[in-house]
């Protein structure tokens, strides 16, 4: 016969543990998946195995290897929610010879002009006029600005 605290202890595990890993799918990165995966096994194990769990000196390391091995099962979500990659720190050095678009035009001797590079857009000076959508080479770079030049093929895209 099942005892009905156990089977009570063991739906409120099961429920917040679900309830925890709903948050999680719903809201990605908020690292609820290893609790929610911790309470869901643990309210299994107490629906399963009450007996070994509260009145054995084994429980509280089973209740341990599980909670281990679901922290463990959860990794690769993590992995795949949030992987790894490069820093997200771009230098004005480490854009010389890139390739970018005016978005304003650039001005001989001043900061006014704004070029897009890859996702980021950057202050840009030049030796000459350059119009709006004409393709530039980064030639250099000094503190948040950059030095550009048209590209040989001079193209513009509208």
């Amino acid at each position: 016969m099942v005892d009905l605290a156990n089977l009570g202890v063991s739906v409120v595990l099961i429920v917040f543990g679900v309830i925890l890993f709903a948050f999680e799918i719903a809201h990605p990165g908020a690292w609820l998946l290893i609790p929610a995966s911790i309470l869901i096994a643990a309210g299994f194990l107490y629906l399963v195995l009450p007996g070994l769990l509260l009145a054995s000196i084994f429980g509280p390391v089973i209740v341990v290897v599980v909670a281990f091995l679901a922290g463990l099962a959860t990794i690769p979500y993590y992995r795949w929610v949030a992987p790894t990659h490069k820093p997200l720190s771009t230098t004005v050095q480490s854009l010389t010879g890139e390739t970018g678009l005016v978005i304003t035009a650039v001005q001989p001797n001043s900061l006014s002009g704004k070029v897009r590079i890859g996702s980021e857009i950057w202050s840009a000076r030049g030796d000459q006029t350059i119009p709006v959508g004409t393709l530039v080479r980064v030639v250099s770079g000094e503190g948040v600005s950059v030095f550009v030049r048209p590209t040989e093929s001079k193209s513009t895209v509208n």
